[in-house]
């Protein structure tokens, strides 16, 4: 299995994440680096966040993108006017392309969903050329999202199937200090750099805050659809309540940290 993210519906997924990786991506791009003329992979590219603000730099050459959920390929080609970008299903895992064929090869929020990780970065070190970068992002999802951590921690004090929930979110693949590093080196990459990304997620109130979730997008929302109207019912009050904080429901903000990890292919 490539991958364990739920998702029904792009637009669901763009409201829980794709703006909030959108904007995640301009920091992970300078971080991972571009130059004129390059080819650049983009593994796991969702409804295309990271794709199109790779797309802003007219130098780039060809832009290639693949993700494992047919729903956020149909999506992302639907979005795509550019002729220098080709969106594909396929696997991270077994990527569909020749040994070093882009520049670089970048995988935004995809690495913690991905169960055989190290394999994933094998097959990224494999499709760039040596010198090429191989970098990728994801969520601290134990001490740096306060927002979704309120989501979870909530849940769990609520329930024992939301606390083994918290435990799965809490310690997905490479979301620990270390750890991206780790496996870069350890797939033969040189050079390696790790660092934290932040941005900050703002929400206009908690329906915008809620909504996918209570929909059955991401993990937590698929736990939601598992429970009954009742439960349902509480696990969202208990959730609202969190939210406002004892004030009347309006915008929030949260800041939001990501580990980041760019290697060089030998």
């Amino acid at each position: 299995m490539a991958s364990i993210f739920t998702v029904h519906e792009a637009s669901g997924y763009e409201q829980l994440m794709g703006r909030w990786s959108e904007r995640l991506a301009l920091p992970f791009i300078d971080f991972a680096g571009l130059a004129e003329g390059e080819k650049i992979l983009d593994v796991g590219c969702g409804t295309g966040s990271l794709t199109f603000a790779l797309a802003r730099h007219a130098g780039l050459s060809e832009i290639g993108a693949i993700d494992f959920s047919p729903v956020f390929v149909a999506a992302a080609n639907r979005r795509n006017t550019d002729s220098r970008i080709t969106i594909q299903q396929a696997d991270a895992c077994d990527l569909p392309f020749e040994n070093g064929r882009f520049d670089r090869a970048m995988a935004l929020l995809v690495l913690h969903f991905v169960p055989e990780a190290g394999k994933a970065v094998a097959e990224m070190r494999r499709v760039v050329r040596p010198g090429g970068v191989v970098a990728a992002v994801v969520w601290d999802h134990l001490g740096g999202m306060s927002g979704m951590r309120m989501m979870i921690d909530t849940v769990a004090a609520l329930s024992e199937g939301g606390r083994q929930l918290r435990n799965r979110y809490c310690f997905q693949p490479m979301m620990r200090p270390g750890e991206m590093k780790r496996t870069f080196v350890e797939q033969g990459l040189a050079d390696v750099t790790e660092t934290e990304l932040m941005i900050r997620m703002d929400y206009r109130n908690f329906d915008d805050y809620w909504a996918p979730i209570a929909a059955g997008e991401g993990p937590l929302g698929k736990y939601m659809t598992t429970l009954d109207k009742g439960e349902h019912a509480r696990m969202t009050a208990a959730v609202r309540d969190a939210y406002e904080a004892g004030q009347p429901d309006g915008p929030r903000s949260f800041a939001n940290v990501a580990w980041a990890c760019r290697g060089v292919a030998p």
